[in-house]
């Protein structure tokens, strides 16, 4: 940032000064100029009357006067340069009568102009003055700041300093706002993947370096919280996977021995469990990539239909209620993923019976999953959606669920832009809603007079 500024400030700064130096020594020869002419024109005017006896006299301050003849004879001067030769040989060209000139002692050196002394000599051609014709001369003493390099050093010598001071100040300056940050680069490289548990220090600015120390730790929260959640998930998924693993290897070793038909068939239901299982993760993993979901057009009910007709004989007889016509956008098969984890989880822990209800309500699609069975309890209604997770109180009821149908169900749900929640009792109540189609005409109508629509579940 300070090499940025400098250069940039730099390059504007010293053209600036290479500008005004310019055009402040242009004016100002123009000036010294501008004075020379007007009192030769004032000594023009005075010659073409009479001629002088004796010293010409200073006209507005001008002190160097002089009256040249065509053979370059002085016929008068001022006091100053009395018998001094001609200030120039200097003469206007055919057609002109004004001459410019500058004169140095060093080149001709007089009393009047010694050496270091510079004369600005502005030159009339008079043809009909009392001496006949002749060239009117008249001179100002040149500024010893205009011919020195004292006005160029006093210019670039002051933007050479105010430049150090502004990189000094942009260093000092950049330096002090980024001194939280340099704090925060160094807590978070204290910070590993082994203690997550560590914070940056917010700094009591209220500014935008104190709001990124704040997103800094928010984001180290969230990254804890997913590693924890990777933790968790492996050291579930191992166990689930050893459970099986172990009792097939018990059950062929059994077979082996004395090839029972049961203890095949045991090895078999437990090869079946870890297939399951895997294709679980596997599902799980895909979800976790974030993958697009395709857009099809899907009636809602007809799928809730063939997915019951298709799950074929269940322990529990499963009753409908569909509103026809309610139509989503969405994945064709994870969509019937969801539906099958969710009546798998009702015939699982349903006591006699197993009721599914498709609605529209309003711009959402709604599929209610209802079970008669003890239901979830308030402060597990989450829980559940954890990976793994079986409650105490239903696992004497389990008969192989992995704990991975609910929460593969609710990322599905989410990565349709949906919800999956637990709605109040009696019973177990699993509520799925998604988007209906914009297209479908009646989608953006207001939710019904259905009494389960807007329940205590919302």
């Amino acid at each position: 940032m300070t090499v940025a500024t400098v250069t940039l400030f730099g390059v504007i700064l010293f053209a600036g000064v290479f500008v005004i130096s310019s055009l402040f020594l242009a004016r100002a020869r123009d000036d010294l100029q501008e004075r020379a002419a007007a009192a030769a024109r004032r000594l023009t005017v005075l010659i073409d009357r009479s001629p002088f006896t004796g010293p010409i006299p200073k006209l507005d301050d001008v002190r160097f006067l002089q009256v040249v003849d065509s053979a370059g004879r002085v016929v008068a001067s001022d006091a100053e340069l009395a018998g001094a030769p001609p200030l120039t040989r200097a003469r206007p060209g055919p057609g002109e009568s004004l001459v410019n000139d500058r004169v140095c002692g060093e080149d001709t050196p007089t009393d009047a102009v010694p050496p270091g002394t510079c004369l600005v000599v502005v030159g009339l051609y008079d043809e009909v003055s009392a001496y006949g014709p002749v060239m009117a001369y008249a001179a100002v003493r040149e500024p010893y700041e205009l011919r020195s390099p004292f006005l160029f050093v006093l210019l670039y010598g002051s933007a050479a300093l105010l430049l150090a001071l502004m990189a000094w100040g942009t260093w000092y300056g950049v330096g002090r706002v980024l001194a939280p940050v340099e704090r925060i680069r160094r807590g978070l490289e204290r910070i590993s993947a082994e203690d997550l548990s560590r914070r940056i220090e917010v700094p009591a600015t209220d500014d935008e370096v104190a709001e990124l120390a704040v997103t800094v730790n928010d984001t180290l929260e969230r990254l804890r919280n997913a590693v924890d959640r990777h933790r968790r998930f492996v050291s579930d998924a191992s166990h689930e996977l050893r459970s099986p693993i172990t009792a097939m290897t018990l059950r062929l070793e059994a077979g082996m021995a004395e090839r029972r038909d049961e203890d095949w068939a045991a090895a078999l239901a437990d090869a079946y469990r870890l297939s399951a299982i895997v294709q679980d993760l596997l599902m799980l993993a895909r979800l976790d990539a974030a993958p697009p979901v395709r857009n099809e057009r899907i009636d809602l009910g007809a799928l809730v239909s063939e997915e019951i007709s298709r799950r074929g004989e269940t322990r529990l007889p499963v009753t409908t209620s569909i509103q026809p016509g309610v139509i989503v956008r969405g994945h064709r098969l994870r969509l019937a993923r969801v539906l099958t984890n969710l009546l798998s989880n009702a015939d699982r822990y349903g006591d006699t019976r197993v009721h599914v209800t498709v609605r529209a309500a309003g711009e959402l699609a709604e599929v209610e999953v209802l079970d008669d069975g003890p239901g979830i309890p308030p402060d597990k209604r989450e829980q559940v959606f954890e990976r793994f997770t079986r409650l105490d109180a239903t696992r004497s009821r389990d008969t192989g669920g992995s704990g991975l149908g609910l929460p593969i169900a609710r990322d599905i749900a989410h990565a349709h832009g949906g919800t999956l929640l637990v709605g109040e009792g009696p019973g177990g109540r699993l509520i799925l809603r998604l988007l209906r189609d914009q297209s479908d005409p009646g989608a953006g109508d207001p939710p019904g007079d259905d009494p389960d629509v807007g329940g205590p579940d919302r």
